[in-house]
Parts: C-alpha cells; sequence; structure tokens
C-alpha cells in the first residue's frame, strides 16, 4: 500500500491490537482541505478498551496519528464513532466515574 494510506494502517494495526473482536475494527479514510480524517468503528463491547480510562487510551492514539501524518507532511485527526444506539449497558465492574469519563471523550469527540 501506498505512503499515505500508512496512516490507516498504522490505526487499524492499533486498534486490532487493543481489542477483544479485531473483526469488528473498520477505519474510513477521507482526504479534504482540512487534512485527513480517519474514522473509527469498534464493536461496541470493545468501545471502552479503544476510549480506556479518563480518556488516555484515544488521547494516546491521537497523539501517534499525528507523529504518523508529520512523517508525510498531513494533519491526520481521528474520530471515533460511538455505536449505533448509545453506549452499551455498564459492566458490574465499571464506576460512575468511568461513565462520567466516557461521557466527556465522547462529547469533545462530537465537538470536533
Amino acid at each position: 500500500m501506498s505512503e499515505a494510506h500508512n496512516d490507516k494502517e498504522f490505526l487499524e494495526f492499533i486498534v486490532q491490537s487493543i481489542v477483544t473482536n479485531p473483526a469488528g475494527v473498520k477505519v474510513t479514510r477521507v482526504v479534504d482541505e482540512m487534512g485527513v480524517l480517519l474514522t473509527l468503528d469498534v464493536d461496541p463491547a470493545d468501545m471502552s478498551r479503544v476510549i480506556g480510562r479518563m480518556g488516555n487510551t484515544a488521547k494516546a492514539i491521537r497523539t501517534l496519528l499525528r507523529v504518523v501524518g508529520m512523517k508525510h507532511n498531513a494533519r491526520v485527526n481521528l474520530k471515533i464513532n460511538e455505536p449505533a444506539g448509545g453506549r452499551p449497558m455498564q459492566s458490574a465492574g465499571a464506576s460512575a466515574a468511568d461513565a462520567d469519563a466516557v461521557d466527556d471523550v465522547i462529547n469533545d469527540l462530537k465537538a470536533e
């Protein structure tokens, strides 16, 4: 694949390594005047793994994508799509603070 699509391949590799259902990972790539937009869809059960505690995993992935973009003189942005129907029910081990952190990250993503 060409160098222009290294960002998409990189994102797929990283996310598939994190989630429990790698087959559910779908990345679409759109280039416009603002740069490259990578849109990520994952299995709803894996959303918390991609977002991470306090959104730290999503922030780290975005940072890595910016580095990949800088290497190719492109601005790379990541949009993580919320699963259809909203978030799945919280598991027994999840706390209210985790739910609030996910809400904050999702709101930040919608604002971008």
